[in-house]
């Protein structure tokens, strides 16, 4: 089913915007603002460094139309995951800096680069109106959106804040599943709560016909944003403020990875790889994705952004048979987390204002919509919530789940360097709980590893 009309879809989204500073409006398109000046840099040539990404894909078909509108040439260079991670910092601290826009992992490597000085400050070319068009919205961004990039984190006087990247593309953690297989061993019932979910795809997985579920269940600290998302959904009412997140209580010294909290999300997510293939261990997202497109699992939590790929794809034997749904809950309310990519500049970028009048074109609310459909990670409240070539190539069970995650959806990151190494030891603990370890013994021992790591003085690797 196609979505046709989505402003009357979730009007709890639409009480979301009004709670919001600015709350969004309906723009005119950028080009249309006659007061402001996007030939000022014509002639000038930025470079752009891009993730091989779906935001990436959906973005090219559309450079043609910057060019025209600016005049400012676009030199693109696009690197495929995972090496774009070391090409991008190595770019960044080069001398001179190859790149003047760049695809920013708003998480704590954006947190590293901005404490390393490589990230330009975009708070005054935001506030210049010179520079910024003013239609340019940003409360049409949900607010824990824009905090991922907000430095320092924790600072008591926020006036001394300033953003460092804007959200482009976002994924949330939501349940997929396998209508047929769902209608064949569960009477089309769908699992409402996290424990019916494992006992689920236990059931399933024991036929031998399917797996239960497929997850990441690669160790490595790459899973941490799933697991946070399936953590942050047990977690309940309290806050997880930045830059600590759930995993720390407020002190980067009293981690509470033994929490009872934390040891039901990491057993629930050891259960669900238990649920899956004697291979499990070894899949990371892409081996997880293509067996779950081979209509080869019932359930597969994860990011948001691989539904376009199940209906669109050539290659997907599932295409109209896939369920999309906020993940199951584990109180009275689902809850989610999710992880941005976003665009910055780098501290000593060439051509900062003529990079600032790409990344305030490539995120509005026009192209946003068009990008997204590659993605399905439109980050702006507009796009979800009027009419748009977005919501219309958007399948509506879909666009529902999306919509309802990003309400109750809270950052993922952990803003502190060593991040990687407690991420990589939590994966390290659901190996050992899908091992057979008792969860509670696992965390204890998790809480003593994380301690230690923590106490390190800072430049030991």
């Amino acid at each position: 089913m196609r979505l046709a009309v989505a402003s009357g879809l979730l009007p709890s989204l639409s009480a979301a915007c009004r709670q919001s500073a600015r709350p969004p409006t309906d723009e005119p398109a950028i080009d249309a603002n006659p007061a402001f000046d996007w030939q000022r840099f014509a002639g000038t040539e930025i470079e752009l460094l891009l993730d091989d990404h779906p935001w990436t894909t959906g973005l090219l078909p559309h450079l043609s139309d910057f060019e025209a509108l600016t005049g400012i040439a676009l030199k693109t260079r696009i690197v495929p995951e995972p090496a774009y991670f070391t090409e991008m910092e190595a770019n960044l601290r080069a001398d001179p800096v190859q790149a003047d826009a760049f695809f920013l992992p708003m998480d704590s490597t954006a947190y590293r680069l901005w404490r390393d000085d490589l990230l330009l400050p975009l708070t005054p070319l935001l506030n210049d109106p010179t520079l910024t068009a003013a239609n340019y919205n940003l409360f049409d961004f949900p607010e824990g959106f824009r905090l991922a990039a907000l430095y320092p984190p924790n600072a008591t006087d926020s006036t001394r804040q300033r953003l460092f990247g804007i959200p482009a593309t976002f994924e949330a953690y939501i349940l997929f599943y396998n209508k047929r297989l769902v209608n064949q061993f569960l009477a089309g019932r769908v699992p409402q709560t996290m424990a019916e979910l494992v006992q689920a795809a236990s059931q399933i997985n024991e036929s031998g016909q399917a797996a239960g579920a497929v997850m990441r269940g690669v160790r490595s600290d790459a899973i941490i944003d799933t697991v946070s998302g399936i953590v942050l959904n047990g977690w309940g009412a309290a806050p997880t403020p930045l830059p600590f997140n759930l995993w720390f209580d407020g002190d980067w010294q009293k981690p509470r990875l033994n929490d009872p909290r934390v040891i039901e999300g990491l057993t629930t997510y050891a259960r669900l790889m238990q649920a899956g293939p004697p291979s499990i261990k070894q899949m990371d997202w892409p081996e997880a994705t293509r067996l779950f497109q081979a209509g080869k699992a019932a359930f597969y939590i994860d990011a948001s952004l691989f539904g376009p790929d199940f209906e669109q794809d050539d290659t997907s034997a599932i295409a109209g048979e896939v369920g999309y749904t906020v993940l199951p809950r584990v109180h009275q309310q689902s809850l989610t987390g999710h992880w941005l990519w976003g665009l910055g500049i780098p501290q000593r970028a060439g051509q900062p204002q003529a990079a600032w009048l790409f990344i305030q074109w490539a995120t509005s609310p026009e192209l946003e919509a068009k990008i997204a459909v590659a993605t399905g990670g439109a980050p702006r409240f507009s796009s979800w919530l009027t009419p748009s070539v977005y919501t219309e190539a958007t399948n509506l069970d879909y666009a529902l789940a999306v919509q309802t995650a990003m309400q109750t959806s809270r950052p993922t990151a952990v803003l502190h360097p060593r991040w990687n190494q407690v991420a990589l030891a939590i994966a390290t603990t659901i190996h050992q709980i899908y091992d057979g370890a008792e969860p509670s013994l696992a965390a204890d021992q998790l809480q003593t590893t994380v301690m230690q790591l923590m106490a390190q003085p800072e430049g030991t690797p």
